[in-house]
């Protein structure tokens, strides 16, 4: 009987099977409340992240069998993660050494004019975020950025969106200025330098466009206040400065070698490491464990969902249909439908996974209309959420709507023009 209604709902004959049914259903359930749980941001009622949800979701597949822990440690893609570690040792060498402060502080001191006092504040920021990740720098900038323009009697919100935009869309010119580019750029073995002269034209034209957006959505009139004269600016560690921007020459130096990247950042971050004045508990402290964390459950959540063989099935329908995300016209709507529900962050996860045999085109594309789409929404990447988290402690309140009224426009200018630099120079077909 149990056979019959199995071939009634064209379900194939490897999955017929009662106990692999119920495996089945219990690890597509668990996959789709992972996801759903990370476009929600938390679970309703009770005080449970993005990162609970995806290990909640890998603690009840392993409980009832339908992932081994040899599965799930085999899931996790390593160099991804020692990757982003390292990077953020690197992070937080500049953090401890006053630079972040240092450069908040230059920014509001130089530009009296609100407009170019959020020309500068993007224009940093992006540089800022193509090297130490987008999610390091929003953290430590957040709330200095509140701070900073508060002592100009300014509307902090525009600024705190044109440091999400900013640092979003700064972080799409490199392989390692965000998660979801790490965890690409690892999959496809992409070249970093190639890559990055694909990447910067649209890079820098949705910096620009990030600026405009916001002064068309936004009241930028000046401030009654001033810093006062005699404040003295936060003061910069000039040896630990030194160290770190010693270590980014060497990281891209290793960069032009064969050595693979995880371990040519592994290896800057060792030599962080040892210090006489920092200590590695202090380092390792200000390493972002809940976001390192949520890449290892949602590997093990995706992988459990790979083994039903629904994700094969759905690529043949797919492919059937000519819908595979190897074009624009598929990618680009993809992307920003993901990255504004789940986030892109798992979003490029799922494709990766599911998808794993995609062009470098492709691949190049995913990286950037992912990034550029998390600008769409405050939910749409997490780099977002960090600075609305980091705001709200220091006192401001920066809302869904506040963010969208600038986020839509800057969004579908930035997708238009990737996709059109991408088609014109032949690297995806549309």
């Amino acid at each position: 009987m149990f056979d019959y209604f199995m071939r009634r709902l064209a379900i194939p004959s490897s999955l017929r099977f009662p106990g692999h049914f119920c495996m089945t259903t219990l690890s597509v359930t668990v996959f789709v409340l992972a996801y759903v749980g990370m476009a929600l941001g938390r679970v309703p009622g009770l005080a449970i992240d993005r990162t609970g949800v995806a290990l909640l979701g890998l603690i009840v597949l392993l409980a009832f069998g339908d992932l081994s822990l040899e599965e799930a440690g085999a899931a996790v893609d390593v160099p991804t993660i020692a990757l982003l570690f390292a990077l953020m040792i690197l992070s937080a060498q500049f953090d401890h050494s006053g630079f972040y402060g240092w450069i908040a502080d230059q920014i509001v001191r130089a530009s009296r004019n609100p407009k170019l006092l959020l020309a500068s504040l993007i224009a940093v920021t992006g540089v800022l975020a193509a090297i130490f990740t987008n999610d390091v720098v929003v953290f430590a900038l957040a709330p200095l950025v509140v701070a900073g323009v508060a002592s100009q009697r300014l509307d902090p919100r525009p600024y705190l969106i044109g440091l999400a935009g900013a640092a979003n869309a700064g972080s799409a010119a490199t392989l390692i200025g965000n998660p979801q580019n790490i965890l690409i750029g690892q999959a496809g073995g992409l070249d970093f330098w190639r890559y990055l002269a694909f990447a910067l034209p649209p890079t820098m034209a949705s910096l620009a466009i990030t600026f405009v957006a916001i002064v068309a959505t936004w009241r930028i009139a000046p401030g009654d206040g001033a810093t006062p004269a005699d404040s003295r600016p936060p003061q910069i560690d000039r040896f630990q400065f030194l160290k770190g921007m010693f270590a980014v020459a060497v990281l891209v130096a290793l960069f032009l070698t064969p050595l693979p990247r995880e371990l040519s950042a592994l290896a800057v971050a060792g030599f962080l490491l040892m210090s006489r004045r920092l200590s590695s508990r202090t380092m390792i402290g200000a390493v972002d464990w809940q976001l390192l964390l949520l890449f290892v459950c949602l590997f093990g959540v995706t992988a459990a969902f790979a083994k039903t063989g629904l994700a094969q099935q759905g690529m043949v329908w797919l492919t059937e249909r000519g819908l595979l995300p190897d074009r624009l016209s598929v990618l680009a709507p993809l992307t920003l439908a993901a990255s504004n529900t789940i986030g892109n962050v798992p979003a490029v996860i799922l494709l990766v996974k599911l998808v794993p045999d995609l062009s470098e085109g492709a691949l190049t594309a995913l990286a950037l209309l992912s990034t550029f789409a998390g600008n769409l929404l405050l939910t749409g990447s997490l780099c977002n959420i960090i600075v609305a988290e980091r705001a709200s402690v220091s006192g401001v309140k920066l809302g869904f709507v506040d963010f969208a009224r600038s986020g839509i426009p800057m969004t579908i200018a930035s997708l238009a023009i990737t996709i059109a630099w991408l088609w014109g120079i032949g690297l995806v077909p549309l």
